[in-house]
């Protein structure tokens, strides 16, 4: 007899059939009680006359159930199982975790320790099925627009930008490092398929211990050709999330320089920014809070960030050499998308690494591509667990990450 799920059981009303799956909860009443089962769709109420057997085995045991199914309004998707025989599949040791309860009451530290438990909560489950859909649609629209996914190597000779923190490694007894980031290998790789996206881990050794920073996260990496400025990558990235969520996006994102969102910020708060070249935590949320009230909008964009800020190969403004070609993309108050226009000549990319006193000896396998012909390009990046926690509502984007990595945790 074919396994069915919880959510098929209201289309076999009358039949014998068969389930299986985890011990939810055991209820007992006077003369009657009922298992609940939790599968991957759902839970299903089986009701058993004797539960003495069931209830010997601990929630989370695996079980499986053959019996008729009747119509129930008061039960789970309207349907439960009568007639039931019960058997026992896998045992399970008394949970760390209570999942029958709606919230977990457990804090995120026990939460994550007892990972393997705590992920099958439905609370839990929900923002890895977001961060899953998104991730189809995100393929879905680049497809789409005919750009060619890629995957390139994790472990390299030198860090990705000049002063990075990364991690280093024996590679065969010569140094190397974890990549923070496939930006060398989707410039050059614009060379060959003119618009690529790749989706994979990156990792970043920075020292950081806040709810939004994490030593690995998957990056959704874009880059494409022929361009003419930053705006036209800012147009990607709108179609782009505006495809892994309808909903919340609208007709247009507003857009903002970086000089007058600071000028805007230091005259509603009496801050001084006059030689900040970043915005800060605060001042994103600020921006947010003004986003939402002024143009009702989860979303802004702040262009034209210093160039001081910004990594070596970003193309500066034509009409304003200290700011750039760039922009971050803010969303509820805090950055989802780092992006811009890349320089795309030979001769630009050694006057900017000779600006910031480095050689080019470290670069020279990247900066092949460039003495070969590069058209003008530009790119972004996009935190998948970042954009599901501020999606989610999550407070720690720890909640939102599969076995999180970070400086104080590198287990399970």
């Amino acid at each position: 007899m074919e396994r069915l799920l919880a959510q098929e059981l209201s289309q076999h009303v009358g039949e014998t059939v068969r389930v299986a799956g985890w011990l939810h909860r055991l209820r007992q009443l006077k003369s009657v009680s009922f298992v609940i089962i939790r599968d991957r769709t759902g839970l299903s109420q089986v009701v058993v006359n004797d539960a003495s057997m069931v209830a010997q085995w601990p929630e989370e045991s695996v079980i499986e159930v053959t019996g008729r199914v009747v119509s129930n309004p008061q039960a789970p998707a309207g349907v439960e199982i009568v007639d039931a025989a019960v058997s026992l599949l896998s045992r399970a040791e008394p949970s760390p975790i209570e999942l029958f309860q709606p919230v977990l009451n457990a804090t995120l530290p026990t939460q994550l320790d007892h990972a393997a438990v705590a992920l099958r909560h439905p609370e839990r489950k929900r923002a890895f099925e977001i961060a899953a859909v998104s991730l189809a649609r995100f393929r879905a629209c680049l497809d789409a627009l005919g750009f060619t996914e890629v995957t390139t190597p994790k472990i390299v000779a030198s860090a990705t930008e000049s002063g990075a923190n990364v991690f280093a490694i024996d590679y065969f007894g010569q140094p190397a490092f974890l990549a923070q980031s496939p930006q060398f290998y989707k410039q050059t790789l614009v060379g060959v398929f003119e618009r690529v996206y790749e989706v994979g881990p990156v990792f970043r050794a920075e020292p950081h211990d806040t709810v939004r920073h994490l030593a690995q996260y998957t990056s959704l990496d874009v880059e494409l050709g022929f361009i003419t400025d930053h705006r036209d990558v800012m147009e990607i990235v709108t179609a782009v999330v505006r495809a892994m969520e309808p909903s919340i996006v609208p007709d247009e994102i507003p857009v903002m320089h970086f000089a007058d969102a600071q000028e805007m910020i230091a005259a509603a708060t009496g801050e001084d920014l006059s030689n900040e070249n970043d915005l800060s935590p605060g001042n994103e949320r600020w921006l947010g809070d003004w986003t939402q009230r002024e143009h009702n909008s989860d979303f802004l964009f702040v262009t034209g960030y210093p160039m001081s800020k910004r990594p070596f190969y970003t193309h500066p403004d034509p009409e304003r050499p200290e700011f750039s070609n760039s922009f971050d993309l803010l969303f509820r108050g805090q950055e989802l998308v780092t992006g811009g226009q890349r320089l795309h000549l030979y001769a630009d990319y050694v006057a900017a690494l000779e600006a910031r006193g480095e050689s080019t000896d470290a670069y020279v396998a990247y900066l092949e591509a460039f003495k070969h012909g590069m058209p003008p390009h530009g790119g972004f990046a996009l935190g998948l667990e970042r954009w599901t926690s501020r999606l989610a509502g999550a407070a720690n984007i720890r909640e939102t990450t599969l076995f999180p990595r970070d400086r104080n945790r590198l287990s399970p």
